[in-house]
């Protein structure tokens, strides 16, 4: 069956997912980490997408993501992807592809889960056994968004803002979130929304969204089609 094209919004929020190929290293030190992040503040810029939420695995990476313009995030991976490929492969003596195909993404909704993927974002590390807390890794924005390093060049959406007044407040209010951790149905969701590129939300944000594209939002009901009745 054939792969459907990727879905993109401008002014909505989109989860990406990008492996490694055969599950291999994307990074190998701090270095390949912070060359990452570079491109991704240089071709946000560029391509007019606001990062609100990142982290930087070993062998893949999570961003949370709102593009101004309906092709601005893939014009985006895609510069980021052979940018980082080059400089990867020629640091590292190698050749071939780094990256598992295409990059997953799908949209969400954002009054349901936009703060709870930041929170499963944040979580990869702990989900992975890496740290205990999310604030003891360095390479995701968990530190930013509870005030402890400042990356300007991240996004924080509105709904972070309305958690609270002052920086101090939206900061507490967001640390109780992470504390709080998701139920494992959303954690699920958010996972397999991504990976598969179905629209993540209620009927009537799919709804309102399956007006403006004919590609289908949301998985088909299993088993073959009805034969219609000759009578």
């Amino acid at each position: 069956m054939a792969r459907q094209p990727r879905l993109t919004v401008a002014a909505y929020p989109h989860h990406v997912i990008q492996r490694g190929n055969d599950r291999q290293a994307i990074v190998r030190d701090d270095a390949d980490r912070e060359r990452l992040l570079a491109l991704w503040q240089e071709h946000a810029l560029t391509f007019k997408v606001a990062i609100h939420a990142y982290v930087i695995m070993d062998n893949h990476f999570h961003l949370l993501l709102t593009p101004e313009t309906d092709d601005g995030l893939p014009q985006m991976m895609q510069a980021v992807g052979r940018a980082y490929v080059r400089y990867f492969n020629l640091r590292h003596q190698r050749t071939g592809t780094l990256w598992e195909g295409r990059y997953r993404s799908n949209l969400i909704e954002t009054e349901r889960y936009l703060l709870a993927c930041m929170v499963y974002i944040d979580l990869n590390p702990v989900r992975a056994g890496m740290v205990a807390q999310p604030v003891d890794f360095k390479w995701s924005s968990h530190r930013h968004c509870i005030g402890q390093v400042n990356d300007p060049w991240l996004k924080p959406h509105a709904l972070f803002w309305g958690l609270g007044n002052t920086p101090f407040a939206r900061e507490a209010a967001y640390v109780e979130l992470v504390q709080t951790g998701l139920v494992q149905g959303d954690q699920n969701q958010l996972t397999q929304s991504a990976l598969s590129g179905w629209a993540l939300g209620s009927a009537d944000f799919v709804g309102g969204l399956q007006q403006n594209t004919s590609r289908r939002l949301v998985p088909g009901k299993a088993g073959r089609p009805l034969k219609k009745r000759l009578d």
